[in-house]
């Protein structure tokens, strides 16, 4: 389990603005967060910090009913930082809560994508997503309304994950008519996206990589 932001950077994280996600606090403080991914420095002047999706989470999260001070022998408590459902999770919630949090998490997303891109664009991906290839897409493909599969093989569902190319993710839905969902949904959310078939099983699959122009 991750450990859970401290006090001193939960207060940095909950008084980010509202819309934007900047964050004001020490540079100190500020490294401490893009180090835990919970925030990024913006490339241009005047190089202001912003929450990233995990820290836009965290912000709509009750703080853990954990002290900090708790003994250490005792289990690190769940930070409740989002994490997209890659598929193959055991029995993973699909409630409303569950639309709400997706839900964020892509508009958070987007808004990274406008704060980083020099033209302010939104359709295309952005530097986090080059870092965390796996969780974008199947961010991308949750937030779409996609259904993720479940722990057994057998399940449907699609699964995304990482592959020995650079910049490229696999996914794999046995559905066929679900799969070239699957690729209308990540071409529109600006990855390039071409279909497979493995030459040993001869299941078709997609290689996913995000658009740089």
């Amino acid at each position: 389990m991750t450990r859970p932001p401290t006090a001193a950077q939960r207060r940095i994280i909950d008084a980010a603005e509202p819309v934007t996600g900047r964050l004001t606090g020490t540079q100190a403080q500020l490294a401490a967060l893009v180090k835990r991914g919970l925030a990024f420095r913006h490339p241009r002047p005047p190089h202001d910090h912003f929450l990233t999706p995990a820290g836009h989470r965290v912000r709509e999260t009750p703080p853990a009913e954990v002290a900090e001070t708790a003994p250490k022998d005792t289990a690190p408590a769940e930070t409740g930082v989002f994490a997209a459902r890659i598929g193959g999770e055991e029995a993973a919630e699909t409630g409303p809560a569950r639309i709400r949090e997706v839900h964020s998490a892509w508009q958070g997303l987007l808004e990274l994508r406008r704060m980083t891109d020099p033209g302010g664009a939104r359709d295309r991906p952005c530097g986090w997503e080059r870092t965390h290839l796996v969780q974008a897409a199947a961010l991308a493909l949750e937030a779409a309304g996609h259904r993720p599969a479940g722990a057994h093989a057998a399940d449907g569902g699609y699964r995304v994950r990482a592959t020995p190319q650079p910049e490229a993710v696999a996914v794999r839905e046995p559905d066929a008519e679900a799969l070239r969902a699957c690729a209308a949904t990540l071409e529109k959310a600006g990855w390039q996206v071409g279909a497979h078939t493995d030459p040993r099983t001869r299941e078709r699959y997609l290689l996913a990589s995000p658009r740089r122009t």
